[in-house]
């Protein structure tokens, strides 16, 4: 069974600057104009630029801050009503990377506590679990962004249970105040067979 639900490739050839971006947008063929414009605005790098479900079109780059930021509002001009959400993250938080590029995997033993937000959008998550992560002392077990969800995205953070209310709470309440959280939970001590399916 081939899975559909692996978040896009990010480039390996592509290094990460001190800054990313990322437009979202509900057309595929306007996504792929906003990703040319984006390139031409300012010197940024794509990590990617695709579809993914349902029929939504998401761009992410990278770059300094300034040319980030300059594109980014270039993308999101040009694609004005299409537009779904949009970030700039300054200096993302270094675990976040990472997860975006996992596929698959499972996690063995107890754990004190996790903490899942799940949101409308993909940018939303992403701005969700880096304020969270700089939020506590917490471990990001997975991001999962659009593919297979509807066009959802989620994120499970793991930690002492105190510092995943932290962490979930400010989550949360960035999410929130974009318009843009769907649902999020703690939970202290899960049962060992639930952690095996994270």
């Amino acid at each position: 069974m081939n899975r559909n639900d692996f978040n896009p490739d990010l480039r390996d050839d592509a290094s990460l600057e001190p800054c990313i971006g990322m437009v979202e947008l509900c057309s595929v063929a306007r996504g792929v104009e906003c990703a040319d414009a984006v390139l031409k605005e300012a010197s940024v790098e794509l990590l990617f630029a695709t579809p993914v479900h349902p029929g939504k079109y998401v761009l992410l780059f990278t770059g300094s801050v300034q040319d980030v930021r300059s594109s980014a509002r270039r993308g999101a001009e040009l694609a004005g009503a299409d537009l779904v959400d949009q970030l700039v993250i300054p200096q993302l938080h270094e675990q976040i990377v990472p997860i975006l590029k996992r596929k698959g995997g499972r996690i063995q033993g107890q754990l004190d506590a996790i903490g899942v937000i799940e949101t409308n959008t993909v940018a939303s998550a992403i701005v969700a679990a880096d304020v969270a992560l700089k939020t506590a002392t917490v471990d990001l077990v997975d991001l999962r962004i659009a593919n297979g969800l509807g066009g959802k995205s989620f994120f499970v953070l793991t930690g002492p249970v105190a510092d995943v209310r932290s962490a979930v709470q400010s989550g949360a309440s960035n999410a929130q105040a974009a318009g843009h959280l769907a649902r999020e939970v703690v939970i202290p001590r899960p049962h060992p067979e639930l952690v095996v399916h994270l």
